[in-house]
């Protein structure tokens, strides 16, 4: 039976990663994309770590956990959110949400290839819809995808790496709690980001941000980069991965309205029925099992 504190994290992990996406698409116009991941998770680690030692939980892991926390690491926390704010310096934020949650899609092809899992009618069905959606969307924007790809790719690239890194969580037992796991990833994550932003983009050098993007950017912090990865790796622990992923439905219809409402960004009928779509392929991958929970 899922609890009130499940369903809390689960609608909050919706509302607070779906806000991101204008909150990092804002950030982005006066903060590049290596400074603001390499900054972001570097305090979001300090901050997991004095939140671990002030809930008394250990943070040495055993031998055998290193290298799967660092490919971890490097798939969920530091491939997705670099790909993320690239694929948001070209393509608009309620587009990118969209693309980005296919994530689930891939995971189930990523599951049954690593893990052993079976693909089945309701899996293909759901690949199918998922795919459509995304011809639709590629379609219904097909100048502007033509003129800056890169958008579109980076996202594909950063739902493949967010799926390869749910494998990766699934594929194993821990020792650790799952806020010291998180510590973990986020830490593992932040320390290429931060030799990249000094190799790419030399932040010393760079104008501070204005005050709006700045009190934008604590926000960021808090609340995406802390609460929502250990609330995502909490319910990934406590919860079947389908009701988890079913959680996540929320996400890029926040990030399309709050986008819509915030930064202007447009839904035409071709994004619309490419969110359907997309949402539609995650549900039917998923509902199945849910209801057996």
């Amino acid at each position: 039976m899922i609890r009130p504190r499940e369903i809390f994290l689960v609608i909050a992990i919706g509302v607070f990663w779906g806000l991101n996406w204008p909150a990092v698409k804002t950030i982005l116009t006066e903060v590049p994309p290596w400074t603001l991941r390499a900054s972001a998770l570097s305090i979001g680690a300090v901050c997991l770590v004095l939140l671990t030692l002030a809930a008394g939980q250990k943070l040495r892991a055993s031998r055998g956990e290193l290298a799967w926390l660092a490919l971890a690491g490097l798939f969920t926390v530091f491939g997705f959110n670099l790909l993320a704010a690239f694929g948001q310096l070209f393509a608009a934020s309620s587009t990118a949400a969209i693309v980005a949650f296919t994530m689930p899609m891939w995971a189930v092809l990523l599951s049954a290839l690593f893990l052993g899992e079976p693909i089945t009618w309701r899996k293909t069905g759901a690949l199918a819809l998922g795919l459509s959606g995304l011809a639709l969307l590629i379609g219904g924007e097909f100048a502007a995808v033509l003129a800056r790809p890169q958008g579109v790719l980076f996202m594909l690239g950063a739902a493949l790496s967010w799926a390869a890194g749910t494998v990766v969580l699934k594929a194993r037992p821990w020792t650790l709690r799952p806020l010291a796991r998180t510590t973990w990833l986020v830490g593992i994550a932040a320390a290429p980001l931060v030799v990249g932003a000094f190799v790419f983009e030399n932040p010393l050098a760079m104008t501070p941000p204005t005050t709006p993007v700045l009190a934008i950017f604590v926000y960021h912090v808090a609340f995406p980069m802390v609460f929502c990865h250990a609330a995502w790796v909490l319910l990934v622990d406590r919860l079947p991965a389908s009701i988890a992923a079913i959680g996540t439905l929320l996400i890029p219809i926040v990030g399309v309205l709050s986008s819509a409402v915030l930064l202007g960004d447009s839904i035409s009928w071709t994004k619309a029925l490419a969110l359907i779509l997309v949402l539609s392929s995650i549900v039917l991958t998923f509902a199945k099992r849910s209801t057996r929970t």
